[in-house]
Parts: C-alpha cells; sequence; structure tokens
C-alpha cells in the first residue's frame, strides 16, 4: 500500500488532483472556525460544557468542529444530501420528475434541482439547529435577538439566516470541486474530513477519566465495528442474467451471461440520518412548552439519548427505514424493466412482473441483514452506556462515552469514503500499468 502511494505522488495528474484535495478540505476547515455574527460564546460554551450536549456533540462530530463553533458552515452539506433525498423519493410519485428523469440529461436536471431545493432546506436547517440550540440553554440566549417575535431583531435573524445558508452552498461548492477536479465523491470527501478532524480532540477528551477502560473498549470497539462494517458494505448477492442470443443479417449478438449484484445495506447511511431527525424531534418540541417536569423528561430521553425506551424506539426507526428506503432505491432502478428491454432474463424465472417480484423477495431477505446491522451500530452508543454501568458503576457511566468518539453514522461514512477513494486511485493506478492498493 505504501508503494501504492509513492506510485501515486509519482503520477503529475494523480499528485496534482491529491493536492488540489487537500487544499480544500484545509479551506473547508478554515471555514469551520469563521462564526457567526452575533453568537453569545458564553451560551454557546455553556451549552457544549454540560451533560444536556449528547446529540449536540454528534453533529459537532459530523460537521467537523463547526457546529460548536457555530460556524458558517454550521450545516454543513446536510441540506444537500436531504434536498437530494426528498428528490430521490418523489421522482418514482410525481410522473413529471420521472419522465424527466428518463429523458437524456434528465439525471443532470434531477441534480439542478436538488440544488435549488438545498437553498430552502439551509435555512430551514439553521433556523431548527438554532432552536434545538435555544430549548438546551438556561436563562439565556444563543443569539440575542434572532426570531420572528415582537421583540426580536428581524435584521439580525435575516443575517444569520442568509450567512448559514450562504455557508452551507459554499460546503456544497467545495465538494463539487472535489468531485471535478480531485480524488474522491467531493461530498463525501467533506463529511469523511469534517469526521476525522474531531477525532483527536474527542479522543483526547475521553482519555481524561478512566484512560485504561476508556483506550481498550475504544479500540476494541472501532476495530470490530470497522470489520463488521466492511463485510457488510461489501457483502453482495448475485442474481445470474442470461442475454438471448439475436441474428441481425449473417451475425450474431448477445447470448452472453452476467449477473446484478443486490447490496446486503443498499441504503447506507441514510436510515440512520432519518431515524435520528424523526427521534429527536419530540425534544425539539418539547422545547417551546416551558421547563415542566413533562418537558424535561421528554427533553432527557429524546434530547440527551437516556433510557431503554429511547434506544429502542431508534433501533425499530432505523430498521423500518433501511427496508423503506431500500424499495424506493430498488423501485427507481427499474431492474425487470431494463432488463426486459434489453433480452436479459434471470434463468427460471418468467420476465416481466415474475421478475420484479423474484427481485423484491431476494431483497427483502438480505436488507434483513443489512437493517439489522445498521439498527445494532445505532444503538452501540447505548449498549456502551450499560456496559460502562456495570463495570465501573454509576459514576464511571456519567463520564464520556466511547462510542462517540466516531459516531456510528461518522464510522459508516469514514469506511465508505477511504473504501470508495482507494478504487479510484486503484483505477487510476491500473491504468497507467502500476500496482494497486487491493492486490
Amino acid at each position: 500500500m505504501i508503494e501504492a502511494l509513492r506510485n501515486a505522488f509519482r503520477l503529475p495528474d494523480l499528485r496534482r488532483k491529491m493536492l488540489y484535495t487537500a487544499m480544500i478540505l484545509v479551506i473547508y476547515q478554515f471555514a469551520a472556525h469563521v462564526t457567526v455574527p452575533g453568537v453569545d460564546r458564553d451560551a454557546l460554551d455553556q451549552l457544549f460544557s454540560g451533560d444536556q450536549a449528547g446529540f449536540l456533540n454528534v453533529l459537532n462530530l459530523l460537521s467537523g468542529g463547526a457546529v460548536s463553533n457555530f460556524s458558517v458552515i454550521a450545516n454543513g452539506v446536510y441540506p444537500y444530501i436531504t434536498a437530494s433525498i426528498i428528490l430521490q423519493l418523489l421522482v418514482p410519485i410525481i410522473p413529471r420528475l420521472e419522465a424527466i428523469a428518463k429523458e437524456p440529461g434528465g439525471r443532470e436536471k434531477i441534480n439542478q434541482y436538488t440544488y435549488y431545493l438545498a437553498i430552502p432546506m439551509a435555512a430551514l436547517q439553521a433556523i431548527g439547529q438554532i432552536n434545538i440550540f435555544e430549548s438546551q440553554i438556561q436563562g439565556t440566549t444563543l443569539i440575542p435577538g434572532f426570531g420572528f417575535g415582537a421583540n426580536s431583531d428581524l435584521l439580525t435573524t435575516l443575517a444569520v439566516i442568509i450567512t448559514m445558508t450562504a455557508g452551507t452552498m459554499f460546503a456544497i461548492w467545495l465538494g463539487e470541486l472535489i468531485t471535478e477536479q480531485g480524488i474522491g465523491n467531493g461530498i463525501s470527501i467533506i463529511i469523511f474530513a469534517g469526521i476525522v478532524a474531531r477525532v483527536p480532540a474527542n479522543l483526547v477528551q475521553l482519555l481524561q477519566t478512566n484512560f485504561i477502560f476508556n483506550l481498550v473498549t475504544f479500540v476494541l470497539l472501532t476495530v470490530l465495528t470497522v470489520v463488521v462494517i466492511v463485510i457488510i458494505q461489501e457483502g453482495t448477492r448475485r442474481i445470474p442474467v442470461q442475454y438471448g442470443k439475436r441474428v441481425r443479417g449473417r451475425k450474431m449478438y448477445g447470448g452472453g451471461a452476467t449477473h446484478i449484484p443486490l447490496k446486503v445495506n443498499t441504503a447506507g447511511m441514510i436510515p440512520l440520518i432519518f431515524a435520528q431527525s424523526i427521534v429527536t424531534f419530540p425534544a425539539i418540541l418539547a422545547g417551546f412548552f416551558g421547563s415542566g417536569d413533562t418537558v424535561r423528561r421528554v427533553q432527557d430521553i429524546f434530547g440527551n439519548q437516556q433510557g431503554f425506551f429511547y434506544w429502542f424506539l431508534y433501533f425499530l426507526l432505523v430498521v423500518g427505514f433501511t427496508y423503506f428506503y431500500t424499495g424506493v432505491m430498488i423501485q427507481n432502478q427499474n431492474l425487470a424493466e431494463n432488463l426486459q428491454k434489453n433480452g436479459g432474463f434471470i434463468p427460471g424465472i418468467r420476465p416481466g412482473r415474475r421478475t420484479q417480484e423474484y427481485i423484491n423477495r431476494i431483497v427483502n431477505r438480505i436488507t434483513l441483514v443489512g437493517a439489522i446491522f445498521l439498527g445494532a451500530v445505532a444503538v452501540l452508543p447505548g449498549l456502551m452506556q450499560v456496559v460502562q454501568r456495570v463495570v465501573l458503576g454509576p459514576a464511571g457511566a456519567s463520564g464520556q462515552n466511547p462510542a462517540l468518539v466516531i459516531s456510528s453514522a461518522g464510522l459508516i461514512i469514514v469506511v465508505g469514503v477511504v473504501i470508495d477513494t482507494m478504487r479510484q486511485l486503484e483505477a487510476q493506478l491500473v491504468m497507467r500499468n502500476y500496482d494497486g492498493f487491493m492486490r
């Protein structure tokens, strides 16, 4: 692998792409430290110093520290991801969008609509994120004057929303630059860099207490989780496909055999994002109803990730969304229709509706493994809390959680981006007759 990296740096075009990618990531990290104007730093420090910052620390990890600084790119590129998911769900539902997607150049139009939709999504996420912060702060406000009420400052409110929306679009633009002129998928690389940038600081904070236990637990958890993620992410079920022979004039075409690779985890980390958004909504809603006992209880369960009910509900939502999103993805691919158009068929299965039913049946079976895997990875911090309470007692359980140094979603992103980037470098090296990474 080291020799392959040396070969990559010896090639001028690959070296330029890698250095260009590194330069964009440095720019992104600088932007992550540019604070939104008007933020009360004392209130922000109070927010992240208390025990109530469980979910906020996950957001901060996925943003590369931009949330704890309340940077102009505190939203990251997630509004774009949300917009992309929404359009993926709407394409099979709205006939006009489905027709556009099937036209020549239709995917480019859908991508353009995704950028347009990302702008209002960024504005809404900025408002929602500030409301989450405000609901967690006691006795003060994060941005004095923010809001649309009688005592709020409209100019300050608009300035904050526009600034955070512009920061999101700037982050998306940086990701597109990496995709076009660098190495790997730019949006994924941006998220990957943000996660990796926060790991050293989180690890140092973790090792401040219970050094031996936390270090051993972190190493074991990370190694075991990465191994399982690689196995599941790379796991596929191959469905054999046969193409019939066609005679045109005096020549015979077709007659080949291939396969359809159906991934065990088609949905990736999208179900985790869906489930996390739903499961934290009660805490956001409770923040608007004062500070009674019921409100505090709801915020403890759904905002601070406490209790069996929270983790059980989170697990069920992840499993449910995995099946839902996988079904949408398979439907969008129109595998049975495309096979029939190209003269392909699955041996022993009648083309058309029977083929689609057969594919759906296979997908439902293998998705069970992927869904349970994602659910287990999602509730790993909760399981770790139980282990800490059993081994270290109640006092130890209140400390830093080794499973949150790199969150479950973060590990899936990191492993996926590393594998994808290595494959791209591998292809570039093999094309130039060099040995690659995966020999």
